[in-house]
């Protein structure tokens, strides 16, 4: 209770542009492993989704910036679902009512999945709503994004795509 309390007061007041999209994550640690179910009740484990890039969305229903960066989150999806590239938006503890009615006027067509009770947000290092963390292939952080974004801008589809090139580069 203590942590959702303190990111509700770090929530972030805005919507950045291309130019601020992604930092890069020194040190690449390992993304911590979660199990959670979507919205229909599938499970999604990330380690399921080594080999792919993997956009990771931390979010509620009640976040203005949450709300605002769904729509171009949606149309990066559109854009990149067929390059090995996943996005998964994590829900801080609401239910599937709550999200069911909030997807009526911010559709998403990729899986968003249900951290009820906040366990696997404990285990990444988020600071404030949205977060988001791009995952390499091979498992690694990336990259951090803190704050709404423009997932669907030119300079991110960028960085997504060659961290994919950069992958098989490094496997060759």
């Amino acid at each position: 209770m203590k942590r959702l309390i303190l990111l509700l007061l770090l929530v972030q007041p805005g919507y950045m542009p291309a130019a601020e999209i992604l930092s890069p994550i020194p040190g690449r640690v390992m993304a911590p492993d979660f199990n959670l179910p979507d919205t229909e009740g599938k499970l999604h484990q990330l380690s399921d989704y080594r080999g792919k890039t993997v956009i990771i969305n931390f979010w509620t229903t009640w976040c203005p910036p949450c709300r605002e960066e769904i729509p171009s989150m949606n149309r990066a999806w559109q854009s990149l679902q067929n390059e090995d590239v996943i996005i998964l938006a994590i829900n801080m503890g609401e239910d599937e009512d709550t999200i069911f009615v909030f997807s009526a006027d911010y559709p998403a067509d990729f899986p968003l999945l249900l951290d009820r009770d906040g366990e696997v947000i404990a285990e990444w290092p988020v600071k404030g709503l949205p977060t988001t963390y791009v995952v390499a292939p091979d498992g690694s952080i990336a990259y951090r994004a803190i704050g709404g974004r423009e997932w669907d801008a030119p300079a991110f589809m960028e960085i997504i795509r060659g961290l994919r090139v950069n992958q098989a580069a490094s496997d060759n």
